[in-house]
């Protein structure tokens, strides 16, 4: 008769890094910033002069498509340390790139280096202190040590060896028919 009680091991499986719990958390704020940014501007009017506010933040689609995509690659990353972790340095070159161009249209340089070519991502000061906070992140994510090893105990039902007995009572007999 076979023997149908389930027996429960433990499997082991690695947890979230606090890298990735990061880079997640930054990757939805941005999403939600862009498509609510978009929901402001609109998708038709995609010219500089789009100017809209949202919560005190300059945007235009284009400011928003750079959100969207800054949280979907941000998602997408955050699903392994590593990836995690290079979305961190992405953050620092880009958002430490934006912070820069937005300190040139400010005027908080003597002389403009991007004066040619305007301000396209409607970058104001308040943007201006979002980037720099969003290059510190970047930078923490990029450099934050892994833990050694994160284990998670979760029961498995397993399935034991079924042991089948033979008909009779008997075990099978050997033939050697050749």
């Amino acid at each position: 008769m076979a023997h149908a009680s389930t027996v429960h091991a433990t499997q082991v499986r690695a947890a979230f890094q606090p890298v990735q719990v990061i880079a997640f958390v930054v990757g939805a704020g941005y999403l939600v910033a862009g498509v609510l940014g978009f929901v402001r501007t609109g998708v038709s009017d995609w010219s500089p002069d789009n100017l809209h506010s949202l919560a005190g933040f300059m945007v235009n689609p284009w400011h928003n498509l750079v959100h969207v995509a800054v949280g979907g690659i941000g998602l997408l990353c955050a699903f392994r340390p590593a990836t995690a972790r290079m979305f961190g340095w992405l953050l620092v070159i880009a958002f430490g790139a934006f912070c820069l161009w937005g300190l040139a249209v400010s005027g908080a340089f003597a002389t403009n280096p991007v004066a040619g070519m305007g301000n396209p991502f409607a970058l104001d000061v308040a943007d201006n202190w979002l980037h720099f906070g969003t290059a510190v992140v970047g930078l923490l994510i990029a450099v934050l040590p892994a833990r050694r090893k994160v284990v998670v105990e979760t029961p498995e039902p397993v399935e034991p060896e079924s042991t089948v007995e033979p008909v009779g009572g008997r075990p099978p007999a050997d033939h050697d028919d050749v």
